[in-house]
């Protein structure tokens, strides 16, 4: 399970990245919103994934209620994702 939350953690974080950074500009720079539509259903799928499955994973990486707060919160933040693969994942 750890494994599968890993790739999870890695796939939201590039998504998000590439929302911010990437689409989100393309948007009010050039008026192309199509990048968001492209971007933002698989980010938001694996946003959700990564919820329930920090949830899931919880009781078996013996996390408090304050490591799975931190975890949870990375969710939102950028590069939030690898802070949380670095320091509790590996």
């Amino acid at each position: 399970m750890k494994h599968i939350f890993r790739i999870i953690s890695f796939l939201e974080g590039i998504s998000y990245l590439l929302l911010l950074f990437v689409a989100v500009p393309i948007k009010y720079f050039q008026g192309d919103a199509s990048y968001v539509k492209m971007l933002g259903m698989p980010h938001g799928l694996l946003f959700m994934m990564y919820i329930v499955l920090a949830i899931v994973i919880k009781k078996e990486m013996n996390w408090d209620n304050k490591t799975l707060g931190i975890v949870l919160l990375a969710s939102i933040l950028p590069f939030g994702t690898f802070y949380v693969d670095k320091k509790y994942l590996r």
